[in-house]
C-alpha cells in the first residue's frame, strides 16, 4: 500500500557524498564505524518518522510519499540536499568578538555565534574568517534508503513526535484513545498547547501532561 502523508514509517538510511562514495550519515552502527564516524553519543538504529512533518531532509520527506516499503536510491543536488555554498555566509569577524568569550580561533573550530553554527577557516592580522554555511553545503549526495514498515503503534508514533518536534525523549503512556506524556517541569503554556494539537491531530489521540520529577 502506498506511503501516504501523516503516516508513520520505519526507515534505515545511508548518506553519501555522490563523489567519492564518502558516507557522512547513516543509522547502521557497523556502516559508521567503517567509515569512522561513529559517536559513542549517536544512536544507530531505524527511526520512525511522520511522512509530511518534514522530520528528516525535506526532499528525503518528499520522496518518500507515495512509495512502497521496500530499497530505494535517491540522487540529489546541493540545492536540494543542503543548500549551495553562498559567499554571504562567509563572515570575517574580528578578534574582539572572540575575546569577549574567552575563545581562542584556530582553523577548524566549530563555533555557535548568535545561534548561527559555522567554521573557523582562517585566522590572521587580528581577523577572522567563519563559514556559516553548511558543511555539506555545495555538494551533492546520495541515499541509500529502506522503508522497513508502517508503525502503527501509538506509543511509538507519540516518542517520535517528541523526538522530531522537541527533539526529547520523554515517559509515554497509552490508555486507549488518550496519552499522557511526563516532563521534569511544566511546559510553557502555548508551547504545551501547540504541542498537544500536533500530536492530536497525527495520531487521533486524546493528550495530556503530567510533571514527574526524576529519579536521583
Amino acid at each position: 500500500m502506498p506511503i501516504k502523508k501523516h503516516d508513520f514509517v520505519e526507515l534505515e538510511y545511508t548518506g553519501r557524498l555522490k563523489e567519492g562514495s564518502v558516507v557522512f550519515d547513516t543509522t547502521d552502527e557497523k556502516t559508521a564505524k567503517d567509515a569512522r564516524i561513529f559517536s559513542e553519543k549517536s544512536q544507530y538504529c531505524p527511526i520512525v518518522i511522520c511522512i509530511g512533518e518534514h522530520m528528516i531532509l525535506r526532499a528525503i520527506d518528499e520522496f518518500l510519499e507515495g512509495k512502497e516499503p521496500g530499497k530505494y536510491t535517491l540522487e540529489l543536488p546541493a540545492e536540494k540536499a543542503f543548500g549551495r555554498k553562498s559567499a554571504e555566509l562567509v563572515k570575517m569577524i574580528p578578534e574582539s568578538k572572540f575575546a569577549e568569550q574567552g575563545i581562542r580561533p584556530v582553523p577548524g573550530l566549530r563555533l555557535n555565534i548568535d545561534n548561527y553554527v559555522g567554521i573557523v577557516k582562517t585566522v590572521s592580522g587580528g581577523r577572522t574568517v567563519v563559514d556559516f554555511n553548511h558543511p555539506l553545503s555545495g555538494r551533492d549526495v546520495v541515499y541509500e534508503l529502506k522503508i522497513s514498515r508502517l508503525v502503527d503503534d501509538k506509543k511509538v508514533q507519540v516518542e517520535s513526535l517528541l523526538r522530531g518536534l522537541l527533539g526529547v525523549q520523554a515517559p509515554v503512556v497509552v490508555q486507549e484513545k488518550k496519552v499522557v506524556i511526563s516532563f521534569p517541569a511544566k511546559l510553557p503554556e502555548k508551547l504545551g498547547a501547540e504541542l498537544a494539537k500536533k500530536i492530536s491531530e497525527l495520531t487521533g489521540l486524546e493528550v495530556s501532561f503530567e510533571v514527574k520529577k526524576e529519579e536521583k
